[in-house]
């Protein structure tokens, strides 16, 4: 779904910008272990949460559901509260969208293993090559990049106090 309005406020950083709706699940696990996929891009390798576009009439719950289908295996997932939200403006490879403007939702689930419905192959085609449990010592420890950058504080706010009364921006 694509949006030519900026965030919020009319002229705001992404006004008349191609912004594409999407999608992502803090998705927790028993232990407080996050899944997060690793995407390979040309220039640079990001660690990010599940999820991804909104498609047309798909509400965002419909599309993370969906996408976590789809790249974790997970059926009917427990949609929780929107609890961050974050716009980046980048250019897309292919030049489809010049930026994403992002729902982020908890999702509690049990112990599980990852099984994507996709193959890895189409995975693949959409930069995404791992996913991986990790811990918030792990994240806080780690050289890689995270998306959004701030992931480590964020979630260790997320894990000790709940989820906010608003959703909260986490930058790129």
């Amino acid at each position: 779904m694509t949006v030519p309005a900026g965030s919020p406020g009319p002229g705001g950083p992404a006004a008349g910008l191609r912004i594409r709706e999407a999608v992502r699940a803090v998705l927790l696990d028993p232990d407080d272990r996050v899944l997060l996929v690793r995407f390979e891009f040309p220039t640079a390798t990001r660690w990010a949460l599940p999820g991804g576009g909104i498609e047309p009439g798909e509400t965002p719950d419909q599309a993370l559901r969906r996408e976590l289908a789809e790249e974790v295996g997970l059926i009917d997932a427990p949609i929780g509260p929107m609890v961050w939200q974050r716009t980046h403006i980048v250019a897309f490879i292919g030049g489809q969208f010049d930026g994403q403007r992002e729902q982020i939702h908890l999702v509690r689930t049990g112990r599980l293993q990852p099984r994507p419905q996709l193959t890895w192959a189409q995975l693949e085609s959409e930069f995404v090559f791992e996913l991986r449990w990790w811990t918030l010592d792990e994240i806080a420890a780690s050289t890689q990049q995270f998306v959004p950058a701030t992931l480590a504080t964020h979630l260790a706010t997320l894990l000790r106090d709940g989820p906010p009364s608003t959703p909260i921006d986490v930058g790129v």
